[in-house]
C-alpha cells in the first residue's frame, strides 16, 4: 500500500487568528514599518489587558531592546491611561515605577501646578 504525502499548512494558516484585521492594515499603511508595528502591539496590549488598565496605571509594561543603544518601552500613562511607546508618545519615567507618563501629559503638568 503506497503512503500518502501529508501537505504541511501555509505560515500564514498557523497563526490566521493573530492576523490583522483590513482596516488596521489601511490606517497603518503610511507609516514607517516599525511604527506600524509599534500600534499594532499597542492595539493589542489594550484589548487584552481591557479593564485591568485602570489597576495598571502607571507602570512599565514592557521593555525591549531596538538594537545596542537603544530601548523601547511600552507603558500605561498614568494620566491619560493610554498604553504608550517611549519612542513614538515619550517617557517621563518615575523611580517608584508607579507614576509614568507619556510626553504630552507630563508637559501639561507644571502648569496646572
Amino acid at each position: 500500500m503506497a503512503r500518502t504525502r501529508k501537505s504541511k499548512p501555509a505560515k500564514g494558516d498557523l497563526y490566521a487568528s493573530l492576523s490583522d484585521t483590513a482596516d488596521d492594515v489601511s490606517d497603518d499603511a503610511d507609516l514607517p514599518k516599525d511604527e506600524a508595528g509599534r500600534r499594532k502591539i499597542k492595539r493589542q496590549y489594550q484589548e487584552l489587558l481591557g479593564i485591568r488598565i485602570e489597576k495598571l496605571r502607571g507602570r512599565i509594561l514592557n521593555r525591549e531592546r531596538i538594537n545596542k543603544t537603544i530601548e523601547g518601552i511600552y507603558f500605561i500613562c498614568a494620566k491619560c491611561l493610554k498604553v504608550c511607546h517611549s519612542l513614538d508618545d515619550g517617557l517621563t519615567e518615575d523611580p517608584a515605577n508607579q507614576n509614568n507618563q507619556c510626553g504630552k501629559c507630563s508637559k501639561t503638568r507644571p502648569a496646572a501646578a
